[in-house]
């Protein structure tokens, strides 16, 4: 029996240690629109890192899509097994970082060492997101952050993914690789998510509100259909089903330290400095998101959404353990899907009638954690074309709710200069030295009053 939800109240669930699990259909109910969309979305970038996968890791077809299947399954189980109120996804800043890191000399090549240097990394970061999770010092140091430098950060992902989403050669460029379709593509996903003047019209169209209420789905299907006519995306389907058993047996003997052994010593103490950087990240994330949720939370008082910055923590440090062993790829693990969280949270702050729950949302988008896409050849041949404008959506998307959080986080002119050079810190130089440089300017600028923690009233 469905489980509801009392007025106020967080969604019910089962408590177990910090976690809250909830299972699908009698703590949350479906959604087809959501789930449509995720089917598209998250199918389509899940499997972004496929060509990484061969061309780096000497893996073949299936096993790639195996490892992508592998890490969609921890991400998808996440929100149901640990109860944060997030749409789970990569620390897509990271993966640049992680590239270089195993196609250096002592690694290239070497697709053993490769593997072991993955699990390191992993491991490594599951330490720090553990202990600090633990400790309770993770939510501790969010919490005293200050508005300008949480700004900072987020702001920083904006200008970094508007830049990425434009770099020539870059996988996510798709203005270069399918200029018509992808163009057209990313501008009905940004149009469709936040303009005001359609959501304004939809309250008198119900067609367009259903329309709009499939959230990025329509133009994935526009853009995909004009590719095709176009010539600009090439469509090879494949009417296979994936053998799993096969496929994951052959990744594990490839992948996991159980059967390639586990890293040397000299590995774990080489990556911890890149672990370090990525926590950065994290942090990032995890700030972004929570600023998100709380904005969202004014227009939606019948659902309270828990946030936990230690439990965000541990569970992510679990995650990352859990991938270390089975299907190691370094940075997939993160908290926050910013591009879908803002689109799942629109369309929760629309009321209780449009969705019960954030989680239906979120549990539905992710098709409560089953791998039926990656399954699939024929839908994971279909999607194939799109990868590149799965990417450039979700970087557009993230840029511009970004951009529109982070400036609304403060009002003094001088705070807004400061938080602009330090996002221009974060999006050009490395994580620490965007660190560094962000405190700095802060300090000089606002004083360092900015940084004591404000006496609660």
């Amino acid at each position: 029996m469905l489980k509801t939800r009392p007025e106020g109240e967080v969604q019910p669930g089962i408590k177990w240690g910090p976690f809250t699990m909830r299972i699908p259909l009698v703590h949350l109910r479906f959604s087809l629109s959501d789930m449509l969309q995720g089917f598209a979305v998250a199918g389509a970038t899940g499997l972004a890192l496929v060509p990484y996968f061969m061309a780096l890791l000497g893996l073949n077809f299936e096993e790639a899509v195996t490892m992508a299947m592998f890490h969609s399954m921890l991400i998808s189980f996440s929100w149901m097994f640990f109860g944060d109120p997030y749409a789970p996804g990569w620390l897509t800043p990271a993966i640049p970082f992680v590239v270089a890191f195993i196609t250096a000399p002592a690694y290239i090549g070497d697709h053993t060492s490769q593997f072991q240097a993955m699990t390191a990394l992993s491991l490594n970061f599951a330490f720090i997101l553990i202990v600090l999770g633990v400790t309770g010092l993770g939510a501790k140091i969010i919490k005293i952050v200050p508005n300008v430098f949480k700004g900072g950060i987020i702001l920083g992902a904006a200008i970094a993914a508007f830049l990425r989403v434009t770099k020539d050669g870059d996988a996510a460029n798709v203005f270069q690789s399918a200029p018509i379709a992808g163009t057209l593509g990313v501008v009905i996903c940004l149009v469709f998510a936040f303009s005001k003047p359609l959501q304004a019209l939809a309250i008198d169209k119900k067609w367009l509100a259903t329309i709009l209420g499939f959230g990025l789905l329509p133009g994935f299907v526009i853009a995909g259909s004009v590719g095709f006519f176009t010539g600009e995306f090439q469509y090879n389907i494949r009417w296979e089903i994936l053998d799993v058993g096969a496929s994951t047996a052959s990744l594990w003997e490839k992948a996991s330290p159980f059967a390639i052994g586990w890293p040397p010593i000299e590995t774990f103490l080489a990556s911890f400095p890149l672990a370090l950087i990525t926590y950065i990240l994290f942090f990032g994330d995890v700030v972004t998101g929570n600023e998100m949720i709380e904005q969202a939370q004014t227009t939606r008082t019948d659902e309270k959404l828990e946030l936990n910055a230690s439990r965000a923590h541990m569970a992510t440090g679990i995650r990352n353990i859990l991938m270390a062993i089975v299907a190691p790829f370094f940075a997939t693990q993160g908290v926050l899907w910013t591009g879908i969280q803002v689109v799942l949270l629109k369309r929760w702050s629309q009321g209780r009638e449009k969705i019960d729950s954030i989680f239906d949302s979120i549990g539905s988008f992710y098709a409560f954690g089953l791998p039926f896409l990656f399954i699939l050849l024929p839908l994971v041949t279909l999607l194939e074309p799109l990868l590149p404008l799965a990417l450039a959506v979700t970087l557009v998307l993230t840029a511009f709710a970004c951009a529109t959080l982070a400036l609304s986080l403060v009002n003094d002119a001088t705070e807004r200069g400061a938080m602009v050079i330090t996002a221009m810190a974060f999006s050009v130089f490395e994580p620490w030295l965007g660190l560094l440089v962000g405190i700095i300017v802060i300090a000089a600028l606002c004083g360092f009053k900015v940084f004591m923690p404000k006496k609660e009233t």
